[in-house]
């Protein structure tokens, strides 16, 4: 399924910034970064519960928030793209 996976997290501090920084590569593990803070992810359920857990655990939640959405495996019909494509799709080939 495509999971569409936001963040704000608080760069005010030291620690903010190595969170952000943490939470990213985390998102870059799983999927596509169509946004600075915004990345698209295929995956299976068993995926999605452990980057949710791994990101939750990651955030403070007092002061950074997530932002999940299950867009599902039919997501070709929900996404709707304008303007300059930013790499291959979340679910495109890749050769090396």
């Amino acid at each position: 399924m495509l999971v569409l996976i936001t963040y704000d997290v608080n760069t005010e501090t030291a620690a903010g910034r190595a969170r952000l920084r943490k939470v990213a590569k985390q998102c870059v593990n799983y999927g596509r970064r169509e946004q600075n803070s915004v990345f698209e992810c295929i995956l299976d359920n068993a995926q999605c519960v452990m980057l949710k857990a791994v990101l939750t655990e990651l955030i403070d939640e007092n002061t950074d928030s997530l932002r999940f959405y299950y867009l599902g495996n039919k997501y070709h019909t929900k996404v709707e793209h304008v303007g300059v494509d930013r790499g291959v799709a979340a679910d495109g080939v890749l050769i090396f």
